[in-house]
């Protein structure tokens, strides 16, 4: 295992990080201190040092965030045209393309995201916003041919649903943040943001740029803080919608707190997503697809292809590969562009995957690579895992049934394509899937086959802003990009008229 903290070139601190003084909230165009005056620590999970202090908001302070959303709606957003939203975006995708840089490096150190994969991020954010920019002026209703006596003429409206509460996780901190925000102002929704507490700096950025861009004030809002923040804004009766991408049982939570005004709901939840390889696939471009499939982002990802299903006749030999890929996989600062694995974002999900680990161990699973935290020199002081290569797993295993959230891949062979099919199924999540086959025949009816919102065919981790992405079962509803993401941020009017 190639575990090192290789030093590099001394860099600039953001500008958002050029004062210690606390973050703050941003509630109808004013930056302030919470209303208890409480601040949390965001922390570097590569050294532990801490980042910045950031404001904690109050359930009033939610309130005060809810009713500014909602004078923004109700005021000048409401009248703002088509044309003026979708310029305002465009704007705002290049004033972010202008700092991708500062993002890139407020990630990188709030989350410990390797910063040659934050920085690679720029064309997918900024792609993201001008496709939703796009959008903006594409939004209709439809004429209706009906069949009521006399002269009726009868035709539909599209509306904004109202003040949104966009809910995002820490694994991806931009990119999450506009993945909820860009959609519901394209539709002309207001937002309150919730950024997760390991990872605010750059959702506050981002804020900071929405103002620069000239949204009104109320337009955006952003409270932070832990849980309770994230509670109150799921429960509150003046938010007509919520869109959450995190755990399942915090998306179970969220559900029950919409039943006060049945707020309208998009859930991006958890997944155990299987990966299939064929005997007949490229091998060669099966195992770097299978590594990547769960060590990219360290494991913390939604749609790891964690479940790694083998065709028996090339079983061993496959998984020995991915093996000896993870071993020569680099381990160090997420500063240096050559790490390839940066630390998990904080001890609390450290802990997790080590004890994700040691039950694989305890479990009977071998461990063909990894299996064990890293710790040498300079990396014992942060959050740094191996990344590992379980053999000899069985589907009742605790590391093959639940989400782990770290670089840990669990393999196991297969002897038809029934079978794959049926144990691949047999989860109670339905988010990503991988197939590798060179039979065009085998990799459609596999992929038709599979209950997963997303099916990657010799590839895998392949996002696009026009692609459709969600989950079945407990992987949550609701889709984001593609052209039906914007539909969940507006209401649908029928409209009758009786003609003389």
């Amino acid at each position: 295992m190639n575990e090192t903290l290789t030093p590099v070139a001394a860099l600039q601190p953001p500008k958002a990080l050029a004062s210690m003084a606390p973050k703050k909230l941003l509630i109808n165009g004013q930056w302030r201190a919470s209303a208890s005056g409480k601040t949390f620590e965001s922390l570097n999970p590569a050294t532990g040092d801490v980042l910045a202090h950031i404001a904690e908001a109050s359930d009033s302070d939610v309130d005060a965030a809810v009713v500014a959303a909602r004078k923004a709606f109700e005021g000048s957003w409401s009248a703002t045209k088509p044309f003026e939203r979708q310029r305002l975006l465009l704007k705002l995708a290049d004033l972010i393309d202008r700092d991708y840089d500062e993002f890139a490096m407020l990630d990188t150190l709030e989350m410990g995201m390797p910063i040659a994969r934050s920085s690679a991020g720029r064309q997918r954010v900024v792609g993201m916003i001008r496709f939703y920019a796009g959008q903006a002026t594409a939004i209709h209703g439809q004429s209706i041919q009906n069949s009521l006596p006399g002269t009726v003429l009868s035709y539909t409206v599209k509306e904004a649903v109202g003040v949104v509460g966009a809910i995002v996780p820490w694994n991806g901190p931009l990119s999450q943040a506009v993945w909820k925000v860009a959609p519901a102002l394209a539709a002309g929704c207001t937002v309150v943001l919730k950024p997760s507490e390991q990872a605010s700096l750059s959702p506050l950025k981002l804020a900071e740029l929405i103002e620069e861009a000239g949204f009104p004030p109320g337009v955006m809002n952003v409270v932070t803080g832990a849980g309770a923040v994230g509670a109150a804004v799921a429960a509150h009766p003046g938010i007509d919608k919520v869109g959450f991408t995190g755990s399942t049982a915090t998306g179970q939570a969220i559900v029950r707190a919409s039943a006060g005004n049945l707020k309208r709901l998009s859930l991006e939840l958890g997944g155990k997503s299987p990966d299939i390889i064929f005997a007949d696939a490229d091998l060669d471009a099966a195992v770097a697809g299978a590594a990547n499939a769960v060590f990219t982002n360290c494991g913390q990802i939604c749609i790891a292809g964690s479940r790694l299903f083998v065709e028996r006749k090339i079983h061993d030999e496959f998984v020995h590969r991915v093996a000896e890929l993870a071993t020569r996989m680099r381990i160090g600062s997420p500063l240096d562009h050559a790490t390839e694995l940066g630390p998990l974002a904080s001890r609390l999900q450290f802990d997790r995957v080590m004890g994700y680990i040691n039950a694989g161990h305890e479990e009977g699973a071998k461990a063909l690579a990894g299996g064990a935290r890293a710790d040498t020199g300079a990396l014992a002081n942060g959050c740094y895992v191996q990344p590992t290569v379980f053999a000899d797993a069985r589907d009742d295993m605790k590391i093959v049934r639940e989400e782990i959230f770290g670089p840990v891949i669990s393999a196991m062979p297969f002897d038809s394509v029934e079978e794959v099919v049926q144990r691949a199924n047999n989860t109670s999540y339905g988010l990503g899937s991988g197939v590798w086959t060179r039979d065009l025949s085998k990799a459609h009816l596999v992929a038709g086959a599979l209950k997963a919102g997303t099916v990657w065919v010799n590839c895998y981790l392949q996002l696009d802003a026009a692609i459709p992405f969600g989950g079945y079962k407990m992987s949550g509803y609701g889709r984001e990009s593609g052209t039906e993401h914007i539909d969940h941020y507006l209401q649908t009017k029928s409209v009758v008229v009786k003609l003389a």
